[in-house]
């Protein structure tokens, strides 16, 4: 099995406002470095009494000469404060492969976009990702006032680049009070018809937003929502740590087989053990981040018999019903298991 812990080097660290960062990396010699817009690195970042982990998602488009990640500093919060004070070119920082599912399809072409503050990362490297690949968007950005708008700079390149493609509605708590789902509905309703809307930010915008979406119709099944959490494990231990063995006298009550990169393998599942555990016990390099059920790095689709989830907080009604589960979070319920990763 390939070590999943990449080493990335800073090539350059450009600050962004008062308080956030741009971090651009250089891959190390071997190093590909794949995303999908919308998705997010794990870091391995020093603390005092050893090592956290923390998810910052990237804001650069695939294909972009040099990924990077913006970080907003959080009061208190000792990642980000190291990452916007400490953290210079040359250093080198330790990630686990880009995740995350808060990401288009490739057929949705018109979007619509919501940020709020930090939230603006992910959708960065939407918003580049499609208006470079002829696409269209609007972005609805909320932000307290107008020396907290990050990427000020870039977003009026692109509305001059793409004025055909991209148009960006600011909105300042300052002048306008918080965001309200009438307000939002009213700016947006030229754009009610979106193949998809992301919308990233604090949870009572998202509300908001997501509000003022269904005031106009738009199906649910085409939103996607994106939300941070802090880990409150270190995926990083498990890695480093012996390779994980089953339990001798588990029950192999079930069959698992699993498609994934081409590939279909099948194997005796212990009815006690997650299904990530076991493939990783196997050696197979299934995807994942924060093991807690949180970020859905390792989701797969269910495709034939029945598991049970232990614990979810990303997948919604509609993923379920599709048959998408947290690899980290499943166990079997049906003696047979067919398991895809998409």
């Amino acid at each position: 099995m390939t070590d999943p812990i990449l080493t990335l080097r800073v090539a350059e660290v450009t600050p962004e406002t008062d308080d956030a960062v741009s971090v651009s990396f250089d891959a190390g010699e071997g190093t590909e470095l794949r995303h999908r817009p919308g998705q997010f690195l794990t870091l391995r970042i020093p603390a005092p009494d050893g090592w956290v982990a923390r998810c910052y998602s990237l804001s650069s488009a695939p294909g972009d000469t040099r990924p990077t990640i913006t970080v907003k500093r959080v009061p208190g919060g000792m990642a980000s404060n190291w990452i916007c004070d400490r953290l210079r070119p040359g250093d080198t920082v330790e990630t686990l492969p880009p995740a995350g599912r808060f990401t288009p399809a490739s057929d949705h072409r018109n979007l619509v976009l919501f940020a709020a503050g930090s939230g603006i990362t992910p959708v960065m490297s939407i918003l580049r990702a499609r208006v470079q690949e002829g696409g269209r968007a609007l972005l609805v950005y909320a932000n307290r006032d107008d020396r907290s708008v990050i990427f000020a700079a870039e977003l009026r390149r692109l509305t001059e680049a793409y004025p055909d493609r991209f148009q960006v509605l600011h909105w300042l708590e300052t002048l306008q009070g918080l965001p309200d789902a009438a307000r939002l509905a009213a700016l947006v309703r030229p754009w009610a018809a979106p193949d998809a809307a992301l919308l990233c930010g604090p949870a009572p915008f998202m509300r908001a937003a997501a509000e003022a979406l269904e005031h106009l119709g738009v199906d649910r099944t085409r939103v996607l929502t994106e939300e941070y959490r802090s880990l409150a494990s270190d995926p990083f231990a498990m890695l480093t740590a012996s390779p994980a063995q089953l339990p001798a006298d588990a029950a192999e009550t079930a069959t698992v087989t699993v498609e994934l990169d081409g590939r279909r393998r099948t194997f005796p599942w212990p009815a006690r053990t997650t299904l990530l555990d076991l493939l990783r016990a196997q050696d197979v390099d299934a995807p994942f981040s924060c093991r807690e059920g949180a970020c859905s790095a390792c989701a797969c689709r269910v495709v034939d018999g029945e598991v049970k989830m232990l614990r979810n907080t990303v997948l919604e009604e509609e993923d379920l019903a599709e048959g998408y589960v947290l690899a980290c979070q499943a166990v079997p319920l049906t003696d047979r298991v067919e398991v895809v990763y998409d």
